[in-house]
């Protein structure tokens, strides 16, 4: 610990947001520069605790305590080895992740916790300018082969992991472009595609190879895939998306989250001056107000729309944590991200019941009915507050509830895996699933997560991989496919 007082000395600072009437005007990240000198303050908060709850808070073990202090001692190259050591993609992690290990921080027992996603995202960056982050290709080859279906983070981190283990790797993505969600799902305003694109650049040069616009169960069968390959790992994610089966469904209007925001990400990648599903001008309602219909809301926003309005069926969440919800667990309070800051409407426990046509077959609002949470037998529901019934003006709903699981289609048919009785790929303990050979990692295991998460997954499942091709055994496996998060 660089400094003993440091947590007493200094409050927790974190950059600050371009102004929105800036911001709004581009797609560009949008928080401003982090002088050096209050990232090394911040770092020096750190308390270098004998029981640092905060490596456990993340999934992925990082060396939270070491990186702190090698950052506030100013040993910046050391630091990007320390936290290459636990994760592949920390720009990744520190734009998109929500940060369980400052949650899990003992500072926040009773003081704002250490900024530990902002000092990642800072040696990340910092290396990246220093020209510290170079390819490390494999040593020797091992003359196995490894098929992996997926480029979002934990088909990319498994892939990473085996090509440096020496194992000829193929990743198969289906879309024009690698990097699955955040390629397509997450918007340019929390994460420059740049940081991706440099991060493939890297596995190339390492001897990844990647197939884009290849469908696995489609352009090329299950059958194909096993018996080109010694191991195949499913990293496809869980792209079911939750739908509301309410009348009015089937207007002209009302779209999945999923189904709106790749356009958005398309018309910034180039491929088009306009996207055919847009808000500009439009009364906007966004239904589900997790981060995805954050993302909904910000892109509303630089579209243009007229009013945007967020639905949430749970009530407004306090401010700090309740009794019942102690640290290190997972705090559900409200939270303000950049998008709620730049405008619009939030309204909790509200439920849409029905979407309103305007007689030619297109959306013209919606009614709903304000709910009341119970309890009953250990089930959560929700009660209509009678006479609260209301119409809202809409042109565009958005619906940000969710996803299942993975999506059914030919490959998992093919391959003739089991499911859960959550719909995910089941898989032991060794992350294989029931077809031999076959491996699965990420949301299309686990479920719907956190991209920490689905990194974590994508390691330690190329660590069992490599382990079942005869490898020499000292890939990291930072987590168990039953290993649970703290909440």
């Amino acid at each position: 610990m660089g400094d003993p007082r440091g947590f007493l000395t200094h409050d927790r600072v974190l950059p600050g947001r371009r102004p929105v009437p800036v911001r709004l005007r581009d797609w560009r990240e949008v928080y401003e520069d982090f002088p050096a000198e209050a990232l090394r303050q911040q770092a020096s908060r750190c308390m270098d605790c004998g029981i640092p709850f905060c490596n456990n808070g993340c999934p992925l073990g990082n060396l939270i305590p070491d990186w702190n202090d090698l950052v506030h001692r100013g040993a910046w190259r050391d630091a990007i080895d320390r936290l290459h050591a636990t994760n592949n993609f920390p720009e990744f992690t520190g734009k998109l992740c929500p940060a369980p290990c400052e949650e899990a921080c003992v500072l926040g027992i009773n003081e704002p916790p250490v900024t530990i996603k902002q000092v990642e995202a800072e040696i990340i960056d910092r290396a990246w300018a220093e020209g510290w982050v170079a390819p490390q290709p494999p040593a020797a080859a091992t003359g196995a082969s490894v098929a992996v279906v997926g480029s979002g983070p934990a088909g990319l981190a498994a892939a990473q992991q085996l090509t440096r283990a020496g194992h000829a790797v193929t990743v198969f993505e289906r879309a024009d472009r690698l990097g699955g969600l955040l390629r397509y799902g997450i918007p340019e305003f929390k994460m420059e595609k740049r940081h991706l694109d440099r991060r493939l650049d890297q596995m190339r040069a390492e001897g990844t190879r990647f197939r884009t616009g290849v469908e696995a169960g489609v352009d090329v069968t299950g059958a194909e895939l096993r018996s080109g390959h010694d191991a195949l790992v499913l990293a496809g994610g869980a792209a079911a998306w939750r739908d509301l089966p309410i009348p009015g469904r089937d207007l002209a209007g009302v779209h999945q989250a999923m189904e709106y925001l790749p356009w958005a990400n398309r018309v910034q990648q180039g491929d088009l001056a306009e996207p055919p599903i847009t808000a500009a001008g439009k009364d906007v309602v966004i239904i589900g107000g997790g981060d995805t219909g954050a993302d909904c809301l910000g892109t509303a926003h630089r579209q243009g729309a007229a009013r945007v309005v967020q639905f949430e069926i749970m009530p407004r969440p306090p401010d700090s944590r309740p009794g019942a919800n102690p640290w290190p667990t997972w705090p559900v309070v409200y939270r303000v991200s950049s998008a709620h800051e730049e405008g619009g409407e939030r309204e909790f426990a509200i439920n849409t019941v029905a979407f309103i046509g305007d007689g030619s077959g297109n959306l013209a609002g919606l009614q709903t009915v304000r709910v009341e949470q119970t309890l009953a037998d250990g089930r959560m529901g929700f009660e209509p507050v009678p006479g609260s019934e209301q119409e809202w003006p809409a042109r565009l709903v958005l619906l940000a509830l969710g996803f299942t699981g993975p999506e059914p289609g030919p490959l998992l048919d093919q391959l003739g895996v089991e499911m859960t009785e959550r719909g995910n790929v089941a898989r032991d303990r060794r992350w294989e699933t029931s077809a031999p050979g076959v491996y699965v990692c990420g949301d299309m295991g686990r479920g719907q997560s956190l991209i920490v998460w689905a990194i974590a997954e994508g390691r330690a499942c190329a660590a069992a991989v490599d382990a079942g091709l005869g490898g020499a055994g000292d890939l990291p496996a930072p987590v168990s496919p039953t290993s649970m998060p703290l909440a």
